[in-house]
């Protein structure tokens, strides 16, 4: 079992990157697995905040987005608008710590408004 190479914050050579820098650049890890770490220090004796880096010549094209894909999305995201409660479309993502729309969540201030 080999260990993986470990670098401090800022200071990882070229050719590594983090998932969101690869798909900054439109790539993905590919199936690879992580290549090395970076390690940031922290205060008062917590444990370092750790990102896992992947080798950039080895990471492949984002694949594009089908059709399909494209219509899954917008069910999805349209199921977040609905209200369980009544049923309507409120407009904006309902939040998940209310549950429901804001005038099914507080009844009483929209009849005071």
């Amino acid at each position: 079992m080999s260990t993986l190479p470990v670098f401090r914050w800022h200071l990882a050579p070229d050719g590594y990157a983090t998932r969101r820098q690869l798909r900054a650049r439109d790539l993905r890890p590919g199936g690879q697995g992580v290549a090395a770490q970076l390690e940031r220090p922290r205060r008062r004796g917590r444990p370092p905040l750790v990102a896992y880096l992947y080798r950039i010549d080895l990471a492949r094209p984002v694949r594009p987005m089908t059709p399909a894909k494209w219509a899954a999305l917008a069910k999805a995201n349209a199921a977040r608008r609905r209200c369980p409660e009544c049923g309507r479309d409120a407009g904006y993502v309902i939040p998940p710590t209310l549950g429901s729309c804001v005038t099914c969540a507080y009844p009483e201030e929209q009849r005071t408004a």
